[in-house]
């Protein structure tokens, strides 16, 4: 199984896979639309990619050129996806064609067409448990409903469904708990994965959801200001700009290298006994957001001053980190980056990069938007 289709392959997760694959022998052929978002003015592969791969630029939506991408192919790893919470919660249309509509042609594919295709991965999200997995003394495990503007004046942490106290423990979310997103963007990551599964099910070959938790590291954008708190709050660091933090600082995420993705989801394509699997990929650690800005601002030696400001965005989760029992077991996946080591080999790269932007206008204007919208609470 050597040829292997990368859609979304030009952007951070996508190329470093792509860079490892050919490594290891693989031929790789990217589909990629080069989103201004994303990529900024950029549109071509990283240097180190140009001579090695086969680049097919276009959309994945499109149909007809999907089609033309796929043939030959032995397997497939599906990344073209529109991303951020907060920006889905009012471009919802678009989120829905993008997301579910360019997996549903995918799937076309894979069930009509004669093909040599035998895995299928798709990059999920953390985003899918939305509140993710508690502890109650009361009544043990709960999934607590997503917060509003109304529940968060009594507190920014989430409430038991049943008797409404803050009293809970936050738990390590494995792959069986409930499924109930918060924002668009994780509704059609769960639209994403159920197709894959089905149809890699109906057509007896190996199918992979991977619910990817907050991915970092060299080669993240840092032009894109809706989404990647890392690259966000690096680039008001360098710049000496007041970083802004949500709620109190305290809500956390689950942050895992880039390397430690391209590993587990490059062992995904070695398993040969055919089968379904939906895997968590995280570090199973919590980190929460204030000691994110402290660290960057202590690593950088930045002026920038910490604001915590109070404010809360709709669809923002307050905590999750994952349960990595199940991706341990079956291709036997383990971490082996630390947060602070993780960090710093980021900082280091973004330090060398010469195309960040000069100011942090498009970031003010992403939450202008969400303001306008009535998504961000300040």
């Amino acid at each position: 199984m050597k040829k292997v289709l990368i859609t979304g392959g030009a952007g951070f997760i996508g190329s470093n896979v792509a860079r490892k694959l050919v490594k290891d022998g693989y031929e790789i052929t990217i589909l990629d639309n080069f989103l201004k978002q994303i990529h900024g003015e950029k549109n071509e592969l990283a240097e180190d990619l140009k001579t090695k791969v086969k680049l097919i630029v276009g959309d994945v939506a499109d149909r007809e050129l999907l089609y033309a991408a796929l043939k030959d192919q032995d397997a497939v790893i599906h990344y073209a996806a529109e991303t951020g919470t907060g920006q889905s919660m009012y471009a919802v249309s678009h989120y829905s064609n993008v997301n579910i509509q360019a997996t549903a042609n995918l799937c076309d594919y894979i069930i009509n067409e004669s093909h040599s295709i035998k895995t299928v991965i798709v990059a999920s999200s953390r985003s899918i448990y939305g509140e993710g997995k508690y502890n109650s003394n009361e009544y043990g495990v709960v999934y607590p409903n997503s917060r509003t503007f109304q529940n968060i004046k009594e507190s920014f942490e989430v409430c038991c469904p049943i008797s409404g106290k803050h009293n809970l423990e936050v738990k390590a979310t494995d792959e069986s708990s409930k499924i109930h997103p918060s924002s668009f963007y994780g509704i059609t990551k769960q639209v994403q994965e159920q197709m894959i599964i089905l149809t890699t099910q109906l057509k007896n070959i190996n199918g992979f959801a991977l619910r990817y938790q907050n991915v970092y590291g060299p080669g993240q954008s840092l032009k894109n200001p809706y989404t990647g708190i890392l690259s966000i709050f690096t680039r008001l660091a360098l710049q000496n700009e007041e970083i802004n933090i949500f709620e109190d600082g305290l809500e956390s995420r689950d942050f895992i290298h880039i390397n430690d993705v391209v590993e587990a989801t490059i062992s995904c394509l070695k398993i040969e006994e055919k089968g379904q699997h939906i895997l968590n990929v995280g570090s199973g650690v919590s980190v929460n957001v204030l000691e994110v800005a402290e660290e960057i601002v202590a690593y950088l030696k930045s002026e920038s001053k910490i604001e915590i400001s109070g404010a809360f965005r709709e669809g923002d989760i307050r905590h999750n980190f994952a349960d990595l029992g199940l991706i341990k077991k079956i291709i036997g996946f383990e971490p082996k980056w630390s947060f602070k080591d993780g960090l710093h080999s980021f900082i280091d790269w973004a330090l060398l990069q010469k195309d960040i932007p000069k100011n942090t206008d498009d970031y003010l204007k992403s939450l202008d938007e969400l303001k306008e919208k009535g998504l961000l609470n300040d």
